[in-house]
């Protein structure tokens, strides 16, 4: 694999908007609106949220943020490999980049919601892979059987 290059990214660039439009699109198409928990520009722009763009060479690759959550707690959001980047690892070194932020930070605990259609396999795959096990909602998240939530403690 090609080295990735991970960028704490302003959301600026149109490339990473489009990335983001893209991502929204799928999960909506996938989920009924009421489980559809992507966030869009406005809303990673948030204090508590550091965004990552995964390039290779001059490629976006991909994307991942963290959701300070407050008590040792972190969330994953926006992770998201492009097509043409799947099945290549870039998902599995954009989350092992995202749990060293999380570790180095000082979280005690990364937390995510993901689908539970099809869709969504191959990232709860990769999330139990890394050691995630399925817990229940958290924050502001609610029974749903359109969503699956996980954990990981970091020791």
């Amino acid at each position: 694999m090609t080295d990735l290059r991970m960028e704490l990214d302003d959301l600026s660039r149109p490339a990473i908007a489009d990335h983001l439009r893209e991502h929204l699109d799928d999960m909506r198409s996938v989920s009924p609106p009421e489980s559809v928990h992507a966030l869009d520009l406005d809303g990673l722009r948030a204090p508590n949220i550091r965004f990552w763009s995964a390039w290779i060479d001059d490629s976006l690759v991909g994307t991942v943020a963290l959701k300070d959550l407050g008590a040792g707690d972190v969330e994953i959001k926006s992770m998201r490999t492009t097509a043409a980047a799947r099945g290549r690892g870039v998902g599995r070194q954009m989350l092992a980049f995202a749990l060293e932020q999380a570790r180095t930070s000082g979280a005690a605990r990364v937390v995510l919601e993901t689908g539970a259609e099809p869709y969504f396999e191959p990232a709860r795959g990769l999330y139990v892979a890394a050691g995630f096990s399925v817990r229940g909602p958290f924050a502001d998240y609610v029974v749903d059987p359109n969503s699956v939530y996980m954990e990981l403690a970091l020791a």
